[in-house]
């Protein structure tokens, strides 16, 4: 029984991953109210979900912690649309052998705050 609900949080990830990127390119968040923001690609690695690519000597990957949550804007491509604030939660950080000096970064959307630009 426990093995069928990992199965569906799976696909549900899955689901969740590839209905976000249909809408959005790219996310970009701040730390604390600071003036600089990040912009990062949105990709979706089969077994990371959501995810975004950070460069493991920057700063930024330094202060990204597992489990903190983020109020991040989701960019859609090309300006075909508004941008939409999600809560976003860090679920993981992985090195990936195909991204040599990188980590993908994992994303969780845990609710919309109903914000748009």
């Amino acid at each position: 029984m426990e093995e069928k609900t990992v199965i569906n949080n799976s696909a549900e990830k899955i689901f969740e991953s590839r209905t976000i990127l249909s809408k959005y390119y790219s996310v970009q968040f701040s730390f604390n109210d600071t003036d600089l923001a990040y912009l990062f690609k949105l990709r979706d690695i089969h077994l990371n979900g959501l995810c975004i690519l950070v460069k493991e000597d920057s700063s930024v990957f330094k202060q990204l912690k597992v489990g903190d949550t983020f109020n991040m804007e989701y960019n859609p491509p090309e300006s075909s649309g508004p941008t939409k604030i999600l809560e976003t939660q860090i679920t993981s950080k992985n090195s990936h052998d195909h991204f040599k000096g990188h980590s993908l970064v994992g994303l969780s959307i845990i609710k919309d705050n109903g914000g748009r630009r």
